[in-house]
């Protein structure tokens, strides 16, 4: 969906108060922010509720937008304090929410549908069906995958049924947003949870950093973004510094108003603020084979020391006023203050004219003046004084109607004042859009599309598995014929499916589907789909939202991959409602988790850590190592790497998960739906893991077991 406006909103960032001083000062159109609890970085200073209601009250006093995220995946026990604080900021007038869980936000869909949504880059929409998925369940508005090119973007926002985010500037993850396990499964910290220790950023093949990307800078396409009709460009750095969201948004301001992209010295100018070794565009051009990693040298870190400390202070809001004091009639004192939005997503004509916020209160009935009655001069002199309110009232900017010879406490003169700001300043907590409009908590959601849907089958999956390697699969099936019983569903990546013997497809009847499809690999995915689908498949393993739109045509029923990030029961029923068979949870759940949730439990394999969009084998260890290589860290552990389609890569924990001599323990837990991956195993390596598990012997080799690192 193209926007409505000239230009795109600029979206910048704040990890607190100060941080939103300076993002509001910048030029920002909007901010985003994090309370205290559900945000992708809970590391941040973030907002206590308190600070949350005034930074709402602030930004829309100066026409800025301000969303809140509420993007990490959310536990069964959470939900209900999620849902509540929802409403809470519902309540306090935040613009739009930023939501990764489609569980949550079928529920506030449902609770507060007047509530707009953003569906959050965690949610890993990297094409046009991904966004209209999203549009169906109520989103307004989907921030894309930033592996998306410039190509990329164009395409969907021409196609999709919702507005667009991109990020333009910041950190950028090496592994596709909400797919990366790596800090939670390896280190205890949940990157989906807002808990990421980067892993990335550290040394692995004798302290080179291959994971670590530079930052994205978009200054030098700016242009290119405008005309490409995205809504927003959003500036990442919620655990940046004041110093640099308002140098950054400064830059970025002045770069989208003269509709240019930026100079040499502008480039410079960001790249002192802060930089990796410089900057990257490399997904957008789509040349993500050239350099794109970096670290922050020493030069980096005392050139950001070297800016200056700015205090960041807020202009008052010019407000004006008119007051009454007459003879046996209660004064009364209204504030008026004009609201000029900097961004909407409607259309240009119709905020135009700014808003108008008006309040009036009444006090104490005037008394007959013995001596010193009441003038203008007093009155003005003392309704003028704002004090330590967000406003300023100028003497010229006041109407009084005064009756001669009555008199009024200055004490009630003085609360009639305070009480018409506090009430003005209350006024600001409502969307900007939607200011002096009645909202309502409870209401019918509306869902303007449509969503795929699948009829089930009469099945029960209790045993699926997936194999990447097929040549593996196909020589451990020579060797042992019965070595998929017992398993109900064996998937094999969709491309080689067709390379599987034709005996084979009839024990191998699962297809697993690239977890990325961009715009132009659509129509071959598809076309593989019907491929496989027509040589006997009938199971396809979905690990994206745009998936199930992908085999809708076809005769594949869906299986929900770990991808899907399920880790609440209404997540899961959400896609058994749309006709996803069964779906494979989360591996970050633990046991008790994982059953009341309900659903399969990746019990056996290495588990994919990231998906990335480069290929790092070819880069760090050649071609030749195809399926071969593997990154080893500081302790020595290895992490195997193998090619996804088309050139992507996966890189797999160094440690299997292994529960086949707990099963007494799955049973008491109530498991009884188990998903097993090889990945690099050979032939041999995955015969002995499967009799070892099925004769519930201990794993000799390092492991972890379900909901443990």
């Amino acid at each position: 969906m193209k926007r409505k406006n000239k230009l795109p909103e600029l979206l910048a960032p704040a990890g607190d108060i100060d941080a939103l001083f300076a993002a509001i000062l910048g030029g920002a159109d909007a901010v985003y922010v994090g309370g205290e609890r559900f945000g992708a970085r809970a590391f941040a200073k973030n907002f206590s509720p308190e600070q949350l209601l005034l930074a709402v009250k602030l930004c829309h006093m100066h026409g800025v937008r301000i969303y809140v995220t509420l993007n990490t995946l959310i536990f069964d026990k959470e939900i209900d304090e999620a849902l509540s604080y929802a409403e809470e900021l519902y309540r306090m007038g935040v613009d739009a929410l930023i939501v990764a869980d489609l569980g949550i936000a079928t529920l506030i869909r449902k609770r507060i549908p007047d509530f707009e949504l953003h569906a959050s880059t965690q949610m890993g929409v990297h094409n046009t069906e991904g966004v209209n998925f999203a549009a169906a369940l109520g989103c307004k508005r989907v921030v894309l995958a930033r592996e998306c090119s410039g190509e990329d973007i164009k395409k969907i926002v021409e196609k999709s049924n919702a507005e667009c985010e991109v990020f333009l500037h910041g950190a950028l993850c090496v592994c596709h947003s909400g797919q990366c396990l790596f800090s939670s499964l390896v280190g205890g910290r949940s990157g989906n949870r807002g808990e990421c220790a980067q892993p990335c950023r550290l040394p692995y093949n004798n302290g080179k950093y291959p994971l670590s990307l530079s930052d994205l800078s978009l200054a030098n396409h700016v242009k290119e973004l405008i005309s490409s009709g995205v809504a927003s460009l959003k500036i990442e750095g919620r655990m940046k510094s004041p110093a640099y969201v308002y140098e950054v948004t400064r830059i970025y301001r002045s770069l989208l108003d003269g509709v240019r992209n930026a100079s040499p010295e502008e480039n410079r100018r960001l790249r002192e603020i802060f930089s990796r070794g410089g900057f990257t565009d490399g997904y957008f051009t789509g040349r993500v084979f050239e350099k794109m990693t970096g670290v922050r040298t020493d030069e980096d870190k005392r050139t950001s020391r070297e800016i200056s400390v700015t205090e960041f202070a807020l202009p008052k809001i010019k407000v004006s006023a008119s007051a009454s004091f007459k003879r046996g009639e209660a004064c009364s004192l209204s504030l008026s203050a004009l609201v000029y939005p900097r961004w909407s997503s409607e259309k240009e004509a119709a905020v135009k004219e700014p808003a108008r916020v008006c309040v009036t209160v009444f006090g104490d009935v005037p008394n007959v003046a013995e001596n010193s009655p009441l003038t203008k001069e007093g009155l003005l002199a003392r309704l003028s004084k704002m004090g330590n309110t967000p406003f300023s009232l100028a003497a010229d900017d006041i109407e009084i109607s005064l009756d001669e010879g009555i008199n009024l406490s200055p004490s009630s003169i003085n609360a009639l004042r305070r009480e018409a700001s506090s009430l003005l300043e209350e006024c600001f907590a409502a969307p900007i859009d939607k200011m002096g409009k009645e909202r309502e908590v409870d209401g019918e959601s509306k869902e303007d599309f449509s969503l795929p849907h699948f009829d089930k089958r009469n099945e029960s999956l209790t045993s699926t598995a997936l194999f990447f390697n097929y040549r593996a699969l196909m020589q451990a099936m020579q060797k042992n014929p019965g070595l998929l019983s017992g398993i109900d569903v064996v998937f094999v990546p969709l491309f080689d499916y067709k390379n599987l013997e034709e005996n084979m497809r009839k024990a191998v009847t699962g297809v697993y589907i690239p977890p990325v499809i961009i715009e132009k690999e659509w129509e071959e995915v598809k076309a593989e789909i019907t491929n496989a689908s027509e040589l006997g498949a009938r199971y396809a393993l979905v690990g994206n939202i745009s998936h199930l739109a992908l085999i809708s045509d076809s005769k594949l029923l869906p299986v929900g991959d770990f991808r899907l990030n399920v880790t609440n029961k209404y997540t899961r029923e959400f896609y058994a409602s749309v006709g996803v068979c069964d779906v494979i949870l989360s591996p970050e759940l633990t046991l008790p988790q994982a059953r009341d949730v309900g659903g399969i439990v990746i019990t056996l394999g290495r588990i994919p850590l990231m998906i990335t969009e480069r290929c790092f084998t070819k880069e760090n260890f050649g071609c030749e190592s195809c399926g071969k290589a593997a990154l080893t860290d500081r302790k020595g552990a290895k992490f195997p790497l193998l090619r996804e389609y088309s050139h992507r890569n996966v890189i797999f924990n160094s440690s299997p998960t292994y529960m086949g001599d707990k099963k007494a323990e799955l049973k008491a837990a109530r498991i009884n739906k188990t998903h097993f991956i090889f990945s690099s195993e050979s032939a041999s390596e995955a015969l002995e893991l499967l009799s070892l598990y099925k004769l519930g012997k201990a794993l000799a080799l390092p492991h972890r077991r379900v909901g443990k690192r």
